[in-house]
């Protein structure tokens, strides 16, 4: 994996402690994304080859005590109100507990939230719940087995189905499902996905699959749009637009057959958010990402690590935020994938 590169292009103007993560085109970062890890014991085929990846050197790693501070910055100097937690697959971190612990513990305390295929979730869900963490938004493309082996390259998806029963056990609520769905794969299954979640009480979101893959084979035309994907829900279910506002999350909401109960559709690609964008990321090695697309990277950790204050973490994090562009540019013929995949940035 090729160095990291600073991408702040220009720094940001002098800023008083508390004003925040602003960019050049009015966006303000609240919400934070921190990978724990980049391994993962599943191999989804949108995000990593069945043989996984060269796995990042364990002395480039954050500490939990590297992570705790960067996460403690964030909220205490910087505005952070909501910090997600992902990989790779960040139930594989062994100090999961005591870095949501020590998040929760905050002041202002932020919301808190995993990203996660949920596979040991049945066994940690109570302690994380105990430890402070709100909710868990869960991977899940498929209810079939032979397909979830095929998508995912193991035969793991009871253990999946039981870690999402204990997170709504454990009462990290509302229990969100992220699913991508691929052509010819598991593009049929979005109706039976979606009264899986209407049973259990589960919100739904289907994702645009984004180029983010490591082997680089991403295709636009390839792809299940948004537009497909609600042409399929409507041939069961009556959907009318979320009156409620959208604010900068992610998800375009519809009420399913009058509400209460809803579904939302990421269009990353088709239809893209950027302009209410709210994140900031940092990677499992200490890089702040100011897009989840950015071809460059703000490093952290050697600042850490070689004596920087939280005031010289907090100005260095602000720069980076600044020079964030105004979109991902995928539909630009000058598009480049990261050199990263989606489980060495996390989602």
């Amino acid at each position: 994996m090729p160095a990291p590169t600073s991408s702040t292009a220009g720094a940001a103007p002098a800023t008083r402690p508390g004003e925040g993560l602003r960019d050049r085109h009015g966006r303000t970062a609240t919400d934070l994304r921190v990978s724990l890890t980049d391994r993962c014991n599943l191999r989804c085929t949108y995000c990593m080859p069945e043989a996984g990846l060269p796995w990042l050197p364990k002395p480039t790693l954050l500490t939990d005590e590297e992570v705790s501070r960067l996460v403690a910055i964030a909220v205490r100097d910087l505005g952070v109100r909501e910090v997600r937690f992902t990989g790779g697959e960040p139930l594989l971190r062994p100090g999961l507990t005591d870095i949501v612990a020590a998040a929760a513990g905050l002041q202002p305390r932020p919301e808190l939230s995993l990203t996660t295929n949920a596979i040991g979730l049945e066994r940690l869900a109570g302690p994380l719940a105990a430890a402070g963490l709100d909710r868990v938004n869960v991977s899940l493309d498929t209810l079939r087995a032979d397909t979830f082996k095929e998508l995912a390259k193991r035969d793991r998806l009871e253990a999946t189905l039981r870690g999402i029963a204990g997170a709504a056990e454990a009462g990290l609520a509302p229990v969100k499902i992220n699913t991508v769905l691929m052509r010819g794969v598991n593009d049929a299954e979005a109706p039976d996905l979606l009264r899986f979640a209407l049973e259990h009480g589960y919100q739904l979101r289907f994702i645009e699959q984004m180029p983010l893959d490591a082997a680089g084979v991403w295709r636009r035309e390839e792809m299940v749009t948004a537009a497909e994907i609600l042409d399929a829900l409507r041939g069961e279910f009556d959907l009318v637009p979320d009156p409620a506002h959208r604010g900068s999350a992610p998800a375009e909401t519809w009420l399913v057959d009058g509400g209460p109960a809803k579904v939302g559709v990421i269009g990353s690609v088709t239809r893209p958010f950027c302009g209410d964008c709210d994140r900031t990321r940092l990677t499992a090695d200490g890089q702040v990402r100011n897009c989840l697309f950015a071809r460059g990277e703000t490093d952290l950790r050697g600042l850490l690590r070689s004596g920087g204050t939280d005031a010289e973490v907090a100005g260095l994090w602000r720069e980076a935020m600044w020079g964030k562009l105004p979109g991902h540019g995928i539909d630009d013929p000058a598009f480049l994938q990261p050199a990263r995949p989606m489980s060495a940035i996390g989602g």
